[in-house]
């Protein structure tokens, strides 16, 4: 992607997200030059990889295959692994209309999805087989705010502003804006978008950038190369 394009969709999100009456953290707006400034000070933000995250799955076709997330708070995997402290994420997401984020699933990681608001997010779900894999022909059970469901395979869920589902390690699933574009809260266990993101078809979780232009603000797959 072109760092002027992945510019843009930061200043487009942004805005979304605040007509939806939600604010980012300060370190949000921060410089790529600010942010190397107080990198001694944010070590947490910079080692939970929290921040911008703008991607096209490598596939080079962002308003087709794409996602733009935003990670509020992360823990670490430290305190996950040995049950106290810091065992949870936040971030929020922005599904465009008909834009796919292709069909995944955790090893780790249980998430709730949650339609904060805008149009319709469709998820299609898809069971596991004995091994973890996809499984075209499982269903499994997944809770609507609290409600069971249990589903087939290629189910496609629908969830109005408000309503929510949990995913759990096993769950495959895909997602997309039906009728619009819908901003997305996501709450789970501590988060690892390097490791953690099983994918059906063999693509990429992160996007190569072309650096047409300066970074408005940092991702955090910048983070290694610009902070150390």
């Amino acid at each position: 992607m072109k760092r002027s394009r992945i510019n843009e969709i930061m200043a487009s999100a942004a805005e979304m997200i605040h007509e939806f009456g939600f604010t980012l953290p300060p370190f949000a707006y921060w410089s790529p030059e600010e942010f190397k400034a107080r990198a001694p000070d944010v070590r947490h933000v910079i080692d939970a990889r929290c921040g911008w995250d703008i991607t096209d799955y490598g596939a080079g076709r962002f308003d087709d295959m794409g996602l733009f997330l935003f990670t509020l708070r992360n823990g670490l995997l430290g305190d996950l692994q040995r049950g106290g402290g810091m065992c949870y994420a936040e971030k929020l997401l922005i599904s465009r209309q008909d834009q796919l984020s292709p069909m995944h699933t955790h090893v780790i990681k249980a998430e709730d999805i949650i339609n904060r608001g805008g149009a319709t997010l469709v998820v299609e779900l898809f069971g596991s087989d004995d091994k973890g894999n996809f499984a075209e022909d499982r269903g499994g059970t997944i809770w609507c705010d609290g409600i069971r469901l249990d589903y087939a395979p290629g189910q496609k869920l629908k969830l109005a502003p408000g309503e929510s589902v949990t995913l759990r390690p096993g769950d495959w699933h895909a997602f997309w804006g039906e009728g619009g574009d819908v901003l997305i809260g996501e709450v789970s266990t501590v988060n690892d978008d390097e490791t953690d993101n099983i994918f059906r078809e063999p693509i990429g979780r992160f996007a190569t950038v072309e650096e047409d232009e300066a970074p408005t603000h940092l991702l955090v797959s910048d983070y290694k190369s610009w902070l150390g």
